[in-house]
């Protein structure tokens, strides 16, 4: 029976092996990782991350053909395939600060896994890593190898979160590199025989390490890319009178652009897309490509403008000042259907907003306060570093209450702001909202999702993200 171990039991680690267990019942599938709760929470009815349909496929695996456990050295030493999903945070200091990936973790399992093993071992990198890391954990691996064959294949995962299951059932490619010796296609052909159990063997393509490697961060970057063109673009419309959701319709029409991420909004999040544009950023500086890091730096740039714009446009259409006013934040995940707020937009609002000494009441219908707390308590970057390694109790921001229910959030409120686009947020009673609320009332739309032309019939002064401005916005220009 072939044994497969994994390294980090997060967003990536765990439902890939689910799925892996599930569609292949003849393989054993350990996850393993140093965090007890983490572990606890994966063997529990209450498992750590929230992703639909990923439930029914660890209940259905779980002491089958899949297992979560703490003892990292033994399932490792065990294993055939070892998958490497642990956390590759950005640099807070030293050598490329705010750029690099930091690679502790990594280098700290690859010793571990030479350490261990007893056998030959596949090696998969499977976290966002740099490219050339894969060399690096070469060296590591074989400088310690005690006559042990390692082999190292990169194979990005390419999932979205709340779709993560579907993405794993039916992908759109799978990516595998390796080394073009006759060891390395061997070990190509092993990961290919796990993936073609269920995936067409067209779309499982085999590269060299280093094109894998960077054809992930090529993909991040390439969406990321059109989330900041349509939001530049949506800055255009504001002030010419166009409306950003048909200007984004008419180009999504022209086949060769497509429809899909072109919506604008407050600005992008999630743990990938700046991670992955900064390593981007720091990889072309140190290869002498100062001009396609620029390149790169503007979506970024972009990403950023559009969130400090919300926060002004907000400030100066509420007659310059929040300080004191309660606002309502409708949403906190960086998406919908998913509770992860790793480098989430409203992080940067909301701080804006308390900035200005604003009160403000929170409603995400799947972010627990101890997390939100946690998020506006931390600086930067911070937030991709294992759990017992982050600020251990969040110092509870004095002007933030976190409720579990979009009426209580906005009862008394001056302004609601709108920033992830949970479909509950469409079907609100505004009417009774609007009649709990000081006047005049705002709603601040970060994802277009409300129908303005309803809310201005109630009463409320809208700004949605692109569309036309409201006579009332027109006169109270948002300050640079």
């Amino acid at each position: 029976m072939v044994k497969i171990c994994c390294i980090g039991a997060g967003y990536v680690g765990g439902p890939t092996m689910a799925v892996i267990a599930l569609k292949c019942p003849n393989i054993s599938v350990a996850v393993v990782d140093i965090s007890v709760s983490r572990i606890q929470a994966w063997n529990s009815d209450q498992l750590p991350i929230y992703e639909p349909g990923l439930e029914e496929v660890v209940k259905k695996c779980r002491g089958n053909n899949l297992f979560f456990s703490t003892d990292v050295e033994k399932h490792v030493s065990e294993a055939d395939i070892i998958f490497v999903s642990v956390n590759t945070p950005t640099k807070t200091q030293g050598l490329g600060a705010g750029k690099a990936a930091d690679l502790t973790y990594w280098e700290s399992a690859a010793r571990m896994i030479a350490d261990v093993s007893k056998s030959d071992k596949i090696v998969v990198e499977k976290s966002t890593v740099p490219v050339k890391t894969a060399e690096a954990i070469e060296k590591i691996l074989t400088h310690n190898a005690k006559g042990i064959n390692f082999q190292i294949l990169s194979n990005p995962e390419f999932l979205a979160e709340g779709t993560a299951i579907s993405d794993l059932y039916n992908p759109d490619r799978v990516l595998i590199g390796g080394r073009e010796t006759p060891e390395g296609k061997k070990a190509i052909q092993a990961l290919k025989d796990v993936y073609a159990h269920w995936v067409p063997v067209d779309r499982i393509i085999c590269t060299n390490l280093w094109s894998a490697e960077l054809s992930k961060l090529a993909a991040n970057a390439f969406l990321a890319q059109r989330i900041s063109s349509v939001n530049a673009m949506s800055a255009l419309c504001e002030a010419t009178g166009a409306d950003v959701s048909q200007v984004s319709h008419a180009v999504g029409m022209d086949s060769r652009i497509g429809p899909k991420f072109l919506n604008a909004s407050v600005g992008f999040g999630g743990s990938c897309f700046q991670k992955d544009i900064l390593n981007l950023i720091y990889i072309c500086e140190c290869n002498g490509l100062p001009e396609v890091a620029n390149y790169w730096k503007q979506v970024i740039k972009v990403n950023d403008y559009q969130k400090t714009r919300f926060v002004n446009r907000l400030v100066s259409s509420m007659f310059n000042t929040v300080s004191g006013k309660k606002i309502a934040i409708l949403g906190f995940a960086f998406k919908k259907d998913t509770g992860d707020t790793r480098e989430t937009p409203a992080i940067d609002v909301c701080k804006g907003l308390l900035g200005d000494k604003a009160m403000l009441s929170i409603y995400d219908p799947q972010v627990p306060e101890e997390q939100i707390m946690r998020d506006l308590s931390m600086n930067k970057y911070e937030w991709d570093h294992p759990i017992h390694l982050q600020p251990m109790s969040p110092s509870a921001v004095k002007q933030v209450k976190v409720t579990w229910d979009a009426y209580e959030a906005t009862k008394d409120s001056h302004g609601i702001c709108i920033l992830t686009e949970w479909d509950e947020f469409r079907n609100l009673d505004y009417k009774r909202i609007y009649d709990n609320m000081q006047k005049p009332a705002f709603v601040f739309d970060g994802r277009n999702v409300v129908d303005m032309e309803k809310l201005r019939q109630i009463g409320f002064i809208v700004y949605s993200i692109g569309k036309p401005l409201d006579a009332w916005l027109k006169d109270m220009p948002a300050m640079a």
